[in-house]
């Protein structure tokens, strides 16, 4: 076996690893299938807005398992450097090997690398990705003196929560008008019940109610709350009472002891959770 057919037998192997065998359930609220499945195409680079909780993240699996291609996802912090996304040389008994990060993995082996909640990192940690989101499509390791051509299928995608964005913390617009942008929004209330009941195990009645609990916390946004309840609070209040729990105690534990700490404002949500259970 020659070395080259050996390489491309080892990236084979790699992009296996990362493919998702199974479906992930995601219920689309607009044309973001059609709109996403467009951009990869072209491999434009792709940026989700939303809040928190609203199926952002869902929507990546879903989208890398009906285009059938490797997903290799990245959760942002404030403490990622530039080495933790594209790599650096370790130390072992045997010297010093380079290691691989993963948006260089995913640009080696073709796969979909989403950056999640990307302004959490630090704004010297984003540059990285410049040169992989215009036509140069490539990576420079420069501790390693390589520069790596990103595979065919590679594409990035972002995503960030609009709702907290400050002067600290925002995209600059170099690197925003490198990406196409879909919005997303918690769904209407007849389709997230629909999501609540299937995620959640519970009765469509019972996903309602958690729905309309949560779409009041929503309205208390800037009136108290910095953020109303997610749609993946709603589904873990779901599992809980799938699981036995009482409604309220499902929904003190799930959707109003992580939300706040103001007593005024917690017995507000209780009486939400009274209403409708």
């Amino acid at each position: 076996m020659t070395r080259q057919a050996s390489q491309v037998q080892i990236v084979e192997s790699d992009r296996d690893q990362y493919l998702l065998v199974q479906e992930p359930y995601y219920r689309a609220t607009s044309d973001e299938v059609e709109i996403y499945s467009a951009a990869y195409q072209v491999r434009m680079p792709v940026m989700l807005k939303g809040p928190t909780g609203c199926g952002k993240s869902r929507f990546v699996e879903y989208m890398a398992w009906k285009l059938q291609k490797p997903l290799i996802s990245v959760a942002c912090t404030e403490d990622m450097t530039a080495s933790d996304l594209v790599g650096r040389y370790l130390l072992d008994i045997n010297g010093t090997r380079w290691q691989d990060g993963p948006l260089t993995v995913a640009a080696r082996i073709g796969a979909i690398c989403y950056l999640d909640e990307i302004v959490e990192a630090r704004q010297d940690t984003t540059v990285v990705i410049h040169p992989l989101t215009d036509h140069r499509r490539e990576l420079p390791l420069e501790k390693k003196g390589e520069l790596v051509k990103a595979h065919e299928d590679f594409q990035v995608v972002i995503s960030y929560n609009p709702g907290y964005q400050s002067l600290m913390k925002d995209l600059k617009q170099s690197t925003k008008q490198r990406f196409g942008g879909i919005d997303f929004d918690y769904p209407e209330a007849d389709i997230e019940a629909e999501i609540v009941a299937h995620e959640g195990a519970v009765d469509l009645q019972t996903a309602t109610r958690l729905v309309q609990v949560g779409t009041s916390s929503r309205n208390l946004k800037g009136h108290g709350l910095d953020e109303g309840m997610s749609t993946r609070l709603l589904i873990y209040a779901a599992q809980l009472m799938a699981q036995g729990i009482e409604p309220s105690a499902a929904c003190r534990m799930a959707l109003i002891t992580p939300l706040c700490d103001d007593p005024d404002m917690r017995d507000t949500l209780y009486a939400a959770v009274d209403t409708y259970f």
